[in-house]
């Protein structure tokens, strides 16, 4: 889905075009957001910076999220894949954004993360994933505007089995799925086996060599970087060691092909 297997990931309040194209030289995607983008959304990211939470606040989510892709577009930067991860309590609005992102080639990343108390009592944010059949309406609602769609989710979610939910969003249409891991790390491995259509994206601590290639190990397709995406030094150092990852990978490959030639 993009190249190199390294993103940043969705900080909400941080995650513009501005920083999307700080990154793009060592990463192969941005995730840019979350944003609110219905009213009832809206005011619970209101009530988060009251109690001094970062967010992207605006009266017209639809035209923040036109201009910050066309920010991306216009970028003298290396090409990256952008994605919008978006929270909403209808359906509506995610087919407005899904078809502003499919305008921009970009994609729509549904937020099922988010734990704030104001995000989930309005049925935002990791709510969603106990709520399988509003997700799939959202996904298949963006799928229907022709945008790539993901869902971000997060593990240790209490009554949730994350690879059953993986396969009905595969199902559904989705593109991706975002993991915040926590400290379930395996459970990744378990994503994969469940929806192997799925392009998977592995977040949490991952800062070095160590967490990349444990992640990769696991089945991982790509690794995001969250809070210090805003650090070269980090992005360059997870960079490095997901390239050599995949470069050994393809070294055994080739050395599987040349062996069994030669049988």
């Amino acid at each position: 889905m993009f190249t190199p297997r390294v993103a940043v990931a969705s900080l909400s309040g941080e995650s513009d075009a501005e920083w999307a194209r700080a990154a793009a030289s060592h990463v192969g995607a941005a995730f840019l957001g979350g944003i609110a983008i219905d009213e009832t959304a809206q005011e619970a990211a209101k009530e988060l910076v009251a109690r001094d939470r970062s967010e992207f606040i605006t009266d017209d989510p639809t035209g923040f999220i036109a201009e910050q892709l066309a920010e991306v577009d216009a970028a003298d930067a290396p090409d990256i894949f952008a994605a919008v991860n978006v929270r909403a309590t209808t359906a509506d609005p995610i087919g407005d954004a899904a078809a502003v992102c499919a305008d921009h080639g970009a994609g729509l990343e549904i937020n099922a993360h988010c734990r704030q108390d104001e995000l989930c009592t309005v049925g935002c944010g990791e709510a969603l994933l106990r709520d399988t059949e509003r997700l799939v309406e959202y996904v298949e609602t963006a799928r229907a505007e022709g945008a790539r769609v993901g869902v971000k989710v997060r593990t240790e979610v209490s009554g949730v089995d994350l690879p059953t939910l993986a396969a009905t969003l595969a199902d559904a249409g989705a593109d991706w799925i975002h993991v915040d891991a926590m400290d379930s790390e395996a459970v990744v491995a378990d994503v994969v086996a469940a929806a192997p259509d799925l392009f998977v994206v592995a977040n949490n601590g991952v800062r070095d060599r160590e967490t990349v290639r444990e992640y990769l190990d696991y089945g991982a397709d790509a690794v995001s970087v969250g809070r210090p995406s805003d650090n070269p030094e980090v992005l360059r150092r997870v960079r490095a060691a997901t390239d050599e990852w995949f470069t050994e990978q393809t070294s055994r490959a080739d050395s599987d092909d040349e062996r069994e030639a030669t049988v």
